[in-house]
């Protein structure tokens, strides 16, 4: 069931779409794809598995203080960032001013305070601007087709890691079957000198990557293994599985991850 359907101001934006199906609102750009999705009942929850494993950042800098998220969708990582990380101050970013009114008006996004801005501004040049000011930035911009070019590019991911302050955590939202997967895997790669984890998402072929600015932090699998029971017991989210998944698809040590190795 379509409920709202609008053209942005700027006619080269797709079109902002809402919809709903069993109990879920979901939120379209131009096309069929899911850009964000909210359970009725439970709106402060991240229905999508890739935002819960986007927030799996908490592993491995469990209390930052200033975060970016560059691309709102339907607010979804925004509201549980505001709501569950208080001692945290979230800076979101989206390029589309109809994406920022749908978030308000139909996905429940709180108005902005001393903990939250939304801006409606270009994601790539915010970071550009950034000089190691943050603890954590999350990146999550697509269109209808694939991800913003200029959110996939070398120089944005040099500036993804210059944005960090020492021993922060980038993350970004990757498809695996986009044929550029490859290259902006490479791209973030060289960018982070290497220190990145993969955490692929069960549904959707979407793949988190992690990149770290140095020092890494504590990769010991018993260390992480107790972050993340704890983690999921105060946030409720599944970061023991996804610890597991990410065993499996990254280089290990005896005793950790090793990146780069």
């Amino acid at each position: 069931m379509r409920l709202f359907s609008r053209q942005g101001r700027d006619r080269a934006q797709a079109p902002v779409q809402i919809s709903e199906k069993n109990g879920v609102r979901l939120l379209h750009l131009g096309g069929p794809a899911v850009q964000s999705a909210m359970r009725l009942r439970e709106p402060d929850t991240l229905e999508l598995e890739y935002t819960r494993a986007m927030m799996a950042f908490l592993l491995f800098h469990a209390a930052p203080r200033d975060i970016a998220l560059i691309g709102l969708g339907g607010g979804s990582i925004a509201k549980f960032i505001h709501r569950h990380l208080t001692d945290s101050r979230l800076t979101a970013l989206e390029v589309n001013p109809e994406v920022v009114a749908a978030a308000r008006a139909w996905f429940h996004l709180p108005a902005d305070d001393d903990r939250l801005a939304v801006r409606t501004a270009d994601g790539a040049a915010f970071v550009a601007e950034q000089r190691a000011s943050l603890d954590a930035l999350l990146v999550d911009g697509y269109d209808a087709r694939r991800i913003v070019e200029a959110l996939a590019s070398a120089d944005f991911y040099r500036a993804c890691q210059a944005a960090l302050r020492p021993g922060g955590v980038a993350t970004f939202n990757l498809w695996g079957s986009d044929a550029h997967f490859e290259t902006y895997r490479g791209r973030i790669e060289q960018a982070f000198a290497g220190r990145l984890l993969l955490l692929p998402a069960e549904r959707k072929g979407n793949i988190v990557v992690f990149a770290f600015r140095a020092p890494l932090p504590d990769l010991r699998f018993e260390a992480l293994r107790v972050r993340a029971k704890a983690a999921e017991g105060r946030l409720g989210l599944e970061f023991p599985r996804f610890l597991d998944r990410m065993r499996d698809f990254n280089p290990c040590a005896a005793d950790g991850f090793a990146p780069g190795g």
